[in-house]
């Protein structure tokens, strides 16, 4: 069983094949989607997606630093408004974090919107899931002044170097999300992966963006969730079933998932480093 820990598939690019894309997911094992929100506008658009696939759909709630604008603010209560006055269940603060890829003039209350919203998820006890482009170090700045034992999550489509796969790993209670640029030539997160313990990872696409070598370019879908482990097996020199069962209890323990007919196994978490 795989989980598409990250996956956009209330986003329009998904209304014309919605059922088709769904069965090719679970065609090859991908049974469950963690919907991460964007702004206000989508919060609609992502629970008429959950109320189609309730028992596999799992929305989140957050502001995205892209769309931390002036009107920030008055985003954020209506975000803070359905997560403390929860009309349906949220399994994460996402996606939060900061971006200076596309404009670096909003530092200031992109570090701001991304502070709030994790004292949210610490008072919820939710996990946050973190997008950084190009912010890195800033990322870090806020969470060593935040971090402490109420604080998990993920770093989502991890992109960084080893190092600083490590000092998310520090942290203690992070993942890395890894999707679809473990197969690009130019990615250079697969030449140090299998360095990295598999306790530490969790599997994603960011659907409909950052589709897997052969579909590069092409529209991402949470099917392609396979092709990433299929790629981690490689990396990691293991079978992809271990490298699906060992992620997705990962993705479980994360988000505190109550998923049907599934308990925990035992062998999910070995040490890949003493091999």
């Amino acid at each position: 069983m795989l989980i598409d820990s990250h996956t956009h598939i209330y986003l329009p690019e998904f209304e014309d094949d919605f059922s088709e894309m769904v069965q090719r997911a679970h065609s090859v094992g991908v049974q469950y989607f963690l919907m991460p929100n964007v702004d206000v506008e989508t919060i609609a658009q992502m629970h008429r997606a959950q109320d189609r696939l309730p028992d596999n759909a799992f929305p989140m709630m957050g502001l995205h630093p892209c769309s931390v604008k002036d009107d920030f603010e008055d985003q954020l209560e209506e975000i803070k408004r359905h997560l403390f006055m929860p009309v349906r269940k949220y399994w994460a603060v996402g996606e939060i974090g900061i971006d200076l890829y596309w404009d670096k003039s909003t530092l200031d209350i992109q570090i701001k919107a991304f502070e709030i919203q994790i004292e949210w998820a610490k008072a919820l006890k939710l996990p946050i899931v973190i997008h950084v482009r190009d912010a890195f170090d800033e990322v870090f700045e806020v969470l060593d002044r935040v971090n402490d034992d109420r604080l998990r999550g993920v770093f989502h489509c991890f992109t960084g170097t080893k190092d600083q796969a490590q000092q998310i790993i520090d942290y203690g209670s992070f993942k890395l999300g890894i999707g679809g640029v473990v197969t690009f030539k130019n990615g250079k997160i697969d030449q140090f992966i299998d360095e990295i313990d598999l306790t530490h990872l969790i599997l994603e696409t960011d659907a409909p963006y950052l589709a897997p070598v052969p579909h590069r370019g092409k529209r991402n879908e949470p099917a392609y969730t396979a092709l990433v482990a299929q790629k981690l097996a490689e990396c990691y020199q293991k079978d992809s079933d271990e490298i699906i069962r060992v992620t997705t209890q990962n993705c479980i323990d994360l988000f505190k998932l109550n998923l049907p007919n599934h308990e925990e196994d035992p062998t999910a978490h070995p040490d890949f480093m003493d091999d």
